[in-house]
């Protein structure tokens, strides 16, 4: 009899996360964290001597979701910090690569979405309004990166996610840095919405 393949993975936290029925008591935020700060944006394909991660990048849609819903609560903001957590364990693919794979990718990442969101008080799934509203701000910061990082014109750019909104982004800047203040400041701002709420 053939064994099954192994589907959970260790953490350096210890907790030990089975992908295909993930539960919150085995999340941790300094795996996200640590995980996010790890994982390169657009394939590794942007300019600079870092890598652009998926913690930076949650770092900004929070700021930016913050910003075009400034009534927002604590909670809805750590949702929109938390809207790509899954790719801790699961990495970032850009979208034709999501395409291709079908289903099966988008159903991993609401198990382990939910289980994000349930170990931090959210609801499991989020409003659709919500939802919404953070891909709003996820598409203004896919333009900033496309243009600033990723070697896309400003119509390119434009073409795949919409123009932003001047105002939204006027005094952000794109940094590459090093994982680990990238982590640092994830975490925490990570504890400091989760305090708020």
């Amino acid at each position: 009899m053939a064994r099954q393949a192994r589907a959970w993975q260790r953490m350096l936290s210890g907790r030990r996360l089975d992908l295909l029925d993930p539960t919150p008591l085995d999340i941790e935020v300094e795996d996200i964290a640590h995980g996010l700060a790890f994982v390169a944006r657009w394939n590794g394909q942007t300019a600079g001597d870092w890598p652009y991660s998926v913690a930076e990048h949650s770092l900004l849609v929070e700021a930016l979701f913050s910003r075009m819903q400034p009534a927002a609560s604590p909670a809805w903001r750590l949702a929109a910090l938390l809207h790509d957590a899954p790719e801790y364990v699961i990495g970032d693919m850009i979208s034709p690569v999501k395409a291709a794979i079908g289903p099966a990718y988008g159903d991993l990442d609401r198990r382990l979405a939910a289980a994000i969101h349930l170990r931090f008080g959210l609801p499991a799934q989020l409003p659709v309004r919500l939802k919404k509203a953070i891909k709003k701000a996820d598409n203004v910061s896919a333009w900033m990166e496309a243009t600033q990082l990723a070697g896309f014109s400003e119509a390119e750019a434009t073409r795949f996610f919409g123009r932003p909104d001047p105002e939204v982004i006027e005094g952000m800047e794109l940094r590459l840095r090093p994982p680990v203040e990238a982590r640092g400041d994830y975490a925490a701002r990570h504890a400091a919405l989760l305090s708020a709420m």
